[in-house]
């Protein structure tokens, strides 16, 4: 399976360079919305830390990531194989088009000022602002509301956080690419892509360890570095809205032969 993405001819290279290309993709990986933001928050959750909580969410989260690469990775060829052809039709093209010029125009709604915008407008309609509905998220997930058997809203949460975003993470799409087009026998390339979901949770990890053996020095850490994510969160997945819209539409130009 072919990706409109270019990575400098990284598919012929050896294992060595293969390997540092996808590290630091899974690297890139690691700071998104699921991998990084959302356990920084459950780690600044008021109260004891529930440790296993958030292992157990970056436990799903990767291994929902895998089984979605596995999926793309094993799937993608007799899929292509078998559909490629309706695939490469101009309808199908036609709709990449408007897919992508949709991704694009979208991409808009999540800058910085459009959201400031959403969010002034919710308040002045007297309608609950984000950090109430997040917080009582945040408890559900964490079991500090009396639930604390259920572990049903903490699997929602990652299933949520990582559905979400799967579609836009260019990074592990261009992983999965990579493998795809390797010399890697199907075994070892799901081993080389599960190392890359574990590679994609370990600042988090690491982050967990820090605050349960250095919880005074590092919760200033997470507060800054949760502030920067929140401030930053919309405008990036804006921009990745819009470069996966362009690479689809300059893909689908070309492939209709409008260059």
């Amino acid at each position: 399976m072919d990706l409109p993405v270019d990575l400098g001819g990284a598919e012929g290279a050896g294992p060595a360079v293969l390997a540092g290309v996808l590290a630091v993709l899974a690297l890139v990986d690691s700071t998104s919305f699921g991998t990084l933001l959302v356990p920084v928050w459950l780690l600044l959750a008021p109260g004891r830390l529930r440790a296993r909580r958030v292992l157990a969410y970056l436990g799903v989260v990767a291994g929902f990531y895998l089984l979605v690469g596995v999926v793309v990775m094993v799937g993608g060829g007799a899929f292509l194989d078998r559909y490629g052809s309706v695939l490469d039709s101009r309808p199908a093209v036609l709709l990449q088009l408007v897919a992508g010029i949709g991704l694009f125009a979208l991409s808009f709604r999540y800058d910085r000022k459009h959201v400031a915008r959403r969010a002034e407008t919710r308040r002045a309609d007297g309608r609950e602002d984000g950090p109430g509905r997040l917080v009582r998220w945040r408890e559900r997930a964490l079991g500090t509301e009396g639930r604390s058997g259920s572990v049903l809203p903490l699997v929602g949460l990652a299933l949520g956080a990582a559905g979400l975003e799967v579609a836009t993470m260019l990074p592990y799409l261009a992983a999965i690419g990579l493998l795809t087009t390797s010399d890697l026998a199907t075994v070892p390339a799901v081993g080389v892509l599960a190392a890359y979901c574990v590679v994609m949770v370990a600042p988090a990890l690491l982050l967990l360890a820090g605050r349960l053996g250095a919880a005074r020095a590092v919760d200033p850490v997470l507060r800054r570095l949760q502030g920067w994510l929140t401030r930053n969160a919309a405008e990036m997945t804006s921009w990745v809205l819009g470069i996966v819209g362009v690479l689809l539409t300059l893909d689908a130009v070309g492939r209709l032969g409008w260059t």
